[in-house]
């Protein structure tokens, strides 16, 4: 038997109690500890790689325009979603609304993690009169963007796949 109120009816949670089957919006703590942890990532990374096998990692444009392909992509999933449920106030299957919401969330933290990185991997460059110097700033400054972008455009993803509250609507 199981414990519930007294009189038989369905359980009410209490007011300090969140309702299950909630989520909350990606807090800007794990947004942080996920950029604090590229930064540290991105700083050492130059002097590991000099270390291990005595040359710095090149940033390529592959590596930049896959960022910026990502960032796209999951701002045109965003627009679709919003537009889907909040213009034409269409329904998704849930198994879909899931997986955006975890793309969205993963993306979120994976871009601060790789804008943090080569945000910091680009500080390591500046002031160096090596030859590939500028080129490897420039590059990572833009890497960096790309990754600020990724991290917009998830939050505007999980924005969307949020609905109104049943309180406040039909």
């Amino acid at each position: 038997m199981t414990a519930g109120p007294p009189d038989g009816g369905p359980e009410v949670p209490g007011p300090e109690e969140e309702p299950e089957g909630r989520l909350r919006p990606t807090s800007a703590t794990a947004l942080a500890v996920a950029a604090a942890l590229g930064m540290v990532g991105g700083g050492v990374l130059r002097d590991v790689a000099v270390a291990l096998d005595g040359t710095a990692p090149i940033v390529t444009w592959v590596q930049v325009l896959a960022l910026v392909f990502v960032a796209c992509f999951v701002g045109a999933l965003a627009w679709d979603t919003r537009r889907t449920l909040h213009v034409r106030h269409e329904r998704l299957e849930p198994h879909r609304a899931v997986n955006r919401l975890v793309l969205a969330r993963a993306c979120a933290l994976v871009g601060a993690l790789v804008a943090a990185g080569y945000a910091a991997y680009a500080v390591t460059w500046v002031g160096d009169a090596s030859e590939l110097a500028g080129q490897r700033v420039l590059r990572s400054a833009v890497a960096a963007a790309a990754g600020v972008a990724i991290v917009i455009s998830s939050l505007l993803l999980e924005r969307a796949c949020r609905l109104p509250s049943r309180e406040n609507g039909p």
